[in-house]
């Protein structure tokens, strides 16, 4: 008799078993300081976008995290400051380990952490785990980007803010994932530049949803949510064409207020608005705090008192040192990070540490004209 045909997982190579969320904050529990750090930065994150809390929102941070140690010593600078800065700037650091590709290349930290195409998922994700609670515990809180479904289980306890990226905004499964995320979510417009998609996203994030998932014992399960209220847009320019003007922040601002959405946006330096210049990240930055200032003076003479800014967050691709640098072609279980210069980033260029203190300081003092 001819062996009957296979019908099932013909191009699954092979299926490798991840630790349960519950067993891996066993092992990596979060701390009370930690626990502190994100609770309070949440509600800080909440009343910077809605408005009832007059400082800028600044996102900032390396493009991907690959290095720990670089990340922990840009962290702690981060957050000295943070602490400089805080009456007039809410800083959130960047901390990314997932990376969506436009085809291939290295998928962050969690997918492969040994930068080696070894792909030790359960070390990855302890890993994210492990350097999330390390910066927490400074006192500085964490933001980062969602894009595999079932990540949020092991770390979303210790961040304060996170993003849908421009490549996901408009999925289904990552509108139902932030509906029950528990920190409040920006979403990126599209590749394109449509602003669309973002409110659509936030539409539908906003309401309960009920879908396949994942328990803290990482078994499948139907997740039910109430629905994410705590929504904004992030505009990042599309299309190769850059989209942080005062006319474009003042039209999004009026689109997602008619669609009766958070009108606050926030603005991506990098990216299309750089037009993928790291460098130009700073004209982005300059003329987000000439809107703001302008916006306010305004206001105040035409009477109006504290009018609402358009703009009430941007976030800043940064790291030790600027640039970036190629991943070189290795074989699993060889050490790349030794053939790596310390501080440069291996996915987006960013601008270098001397010049992110620079431009924070800069913003800080221009934002001190509105007394």
């Amino acid at each position: 008799m001819p062996e009957p045909a296979q019908t099932h997982n013909l191009n699954v190579q092979s299926l490798t078993r991840l630790i349960g969320p519950a067993e891996l904050a066993e092992q990596v529990p979060i701390t009370d300081k930690a626990q502190q750090t994100v609770i309070a930065a949440r509600e800080e994150v909440k009343a910077v976008i809605n408005g009832d809390d007059p400082r800028l929102l600044v996102v900032i941070g390396p493009c991907s995290i690959h290095d720990v140690d670089a990340a922990m010593e840009y962290a702690e600078r981060l957050q000295k400051l943070r602490d400089e800065l805080k009456d007039r700037l809410c800083i959130v650091m960047r901390v990314y380990f997932e990376k969506p590709r436009t085809t291939l290349g290295w998928k962050g930290l969690i997918n492969d952490p040994h930068l080696d195409g070894s792909f030790d998922m359960d070390q990855g994700i302890r890993m994210a785990r492990e350097v999330l609670m390390r910066v927490n515990e400074l006192g500085l809180a964490a933001g980062t980007e969602f894009l595999e479904p079932i990540t949020p289980q092991y770390i979303a306890d210790l961040v304060s803010w996170a993003a849908i990226g421009a490549r996901t905004t408009e999925s289904q499964t990552h509108r139902q994932m932030a509906s029950g995320l528990s920190m409040p979510v920006g979403y990126k417009n599209g590749t394109d530049g449509s602003l669309q998609i973002a409110i659509d996203a936030m539409l539908s994030a906003q309401s309960g949803h009920h879908f396949l998932g994942i328990d803290d014992n990482g078994t499948t399960c139907v997740v039910h949510t109430k629905g994410n209220s705590w929504g904004h847009a992030i505009l990042r320019g599309g299309g190769g064409t850059p989209n942080y003007s005062a006319e474009n922040v003042a039209d999004a601002a009026r689109r997602l207020g008619d669609a009766g959405l958070n009108p606050g946006i926030m603005v991506d330096c990098s990216h299309a608005n750089s037009e993928k210049q790291h460098a130009r990240q700073e004209v982005v930055f300059n003329s987000l705090i000439d809107q703001r200032v302008a916006r306010a003076k305004g206001a105040a003479a035409a009477g109006a008192g504290s009018t609402r800014p358009f703009i009430t967050g941007t976030m800043i691709e940064s790291n030790l040192e600027e640039g970036n640098q190629k991943l070189p072609s290795v074989d699993p279980g060889d050490d790349v990070r030794s053939q790596l210069k310390r501080g440069v980033s291996i996915t987006d260029a960013c601008i270098s540490w001397e010049k992110t203190e620079q431009m924070l300081r800069d913003g800080y003092e221009r934002l001190g004209e509105l007394g």
